[in-house]
């Protein structure tokens, strides 16, 4: 098996809700011939999926517990201290609840976090370890 990711799917409760919350961070559906039961973004190098979270459950023939905090973290860096300040800000004012606020963090980078309508965790991060590159790809972790 390669070592990438393709697409990366959240189980929504509320599509219409959910989608509202990503394009008001300013993001750009994939195509506009969505489905009503689909929507994708298009992002460096992969697809951001938003799916009912009824119709994942269906295809996947599992039943998912939704809880009341996310079980992984989505990440998303930026390129200064100030970025992540106003990236936060961003997703607050666009519905996004603040989880943790901005601050220095453990690993010697600047972090916080907001939840989405779902309650998926974001990090917004700036990591002076690892550049990004000119698409604002990550390049890795600076220790290689």
């Amino acid at each position: 098996m390669e070592q990438r990711l393709s697409i990366i799917t959240l189980g929504v409760q509320d599509l219409v809700k959910s989608r509202a919350f990503y394009d008001a961070l300013g993001w750009k559906v994939a195509s506009e011939v969505q489905s009503e039961e689909i929507v994708t973004y298009d992002l460096i190098g992969m697809t951001l999926a938003l799916y009912p979270l009824n119709k994942l459950e269906e295809d996947a023939t599992v039943k998912v517990k939704p809880q009341e905090n996310s079980t992984f973290t989505i990440a998303y860096n930026v390129v200064s201290t100030e970025d992540v300040e106003t990236t936060l800000l961003e997703a607050v004012s666009a519905g996004g609840k603040l989880v943790k606020p901005a601050d220095k963090a453990f690993w010697g980078g600047y972090s916080g976090y907001f939840s989405d309508p779902d309650g998926y965790l974001w990090e917004v991060a700036h990591n002076p370890f690892s550049q990004l590159g000119p698409k604002g790809e990550f390049q890795g972790n600076g220790y290689e």
